[in-house]
């Protein structure tokens, strides 16, 4: 039995996220499942294997079989919430869940991805529609060297790569999700503020070189509102807003 079975998952989620659990062996895109706008908050959708995996800007996310942990939950967030900042919820929460269940230190790669050392371990997609946030989380879990994806803008890892061992994929979900509905709860109670600290704490980019709308500077603190500072070079700052920050290839993280 696989280890993202409905059978064997059920007794590990959270309470609160998870139900219904939409199990696939194979899908185009876990986040299509969860199109339906009957579907409760707090649903999720796993797959095995996606066809027509998805990251950001059009990207293509490549998985290898039964190897990877490829969800998507989805989200009903009050209607005033900046939403952009879910990415960054996200973010912190899926490194936390992989230090608990891995023992790597992980940093968060403002604004989407899930950093071990230089190297991407998870990423996160988040698409809105009305009054809902589908949020799409993909993490290397056991795949090898040669089951990762070559040539990418930041290199990419696993778990097992960087830690020499295999991990049950249903215990990471249920440790994901828990970290999520606890970062999730933080967020709506008190905003990003609630998170600052630790996402500071965890920020990837900050110190490297990066190019903004043409203009070259160095990455700074995430903002208080999800943004990220950068100071240009010659002086002044900008706060930039998520897709807009080009990390050229010998800073690539």
């Amino acid at each position: 039995m696989t280890d993202l079975a409905p059978d064997r998952v059920a007794a590990l989620l959270p309470g609160s996220l998870g139900t219904p659990y939409l199990y696939a062996e194979r899908t185009g895109s876990t986040q299509d499942v969860l199109r339906d706008d009957h579907l409760p908050h707090g649903a999720v959708a796993v797959a095995e294997h996606q066809t027509a995996g998805r990251g950001r800007s059009g990207r293509v996310w490549e998985d290898a079989p039964s190897q990877a942990l490829l969800l998507s939950l989805l989200l009903r967030p009050p209607g005033a919430a900046p939403l952009p900042q879910l990415s960054l919820v996200a973010g912190l929460a899926v490194a936390r869940a992989l230090e608990t269940v891995a023992g790597v230190g992980t940093r968060v790669k403002w604004p989407n991805d899930v950093l071990v050392g230089d190297e991407k371990v998870a990423g996160i997609l988040l698409e809105a529609s009305g009054a809902k946030v589908v949020c799409g989380i993909g993490v290397n879990v056991n795949q090898d060297l040669s089951e990762l994806p070559p040539g990418t803008r930041t290199p990419a890892t696993s778990l097992r790569v960087a830690t020499g061992r295999t991990f049950d994929r249903g215990v990471l979900l249920a440790a994901v999700l828990t970290e999520i509905g606890g970062c999730y709860d933080r967020w709506l109670a008190d905003g990003l503020a609630g998170l600052a600290e630790e996402l500071e704490g965890r920020n990837g980019l900050r110190g490297r070189r990066v190019r903004v709308d043409g203009r070259a500077g160095t990455a700074g603190a995430i903002a208080p509102d999800g943004r990220l500072t950068v100071v240009l070079d010659g002086g002044g700052s900008v706060l930039v807003e998520s897709g807009e920050v080009e990390v050229p290839a010998a800073e690539a993280v």
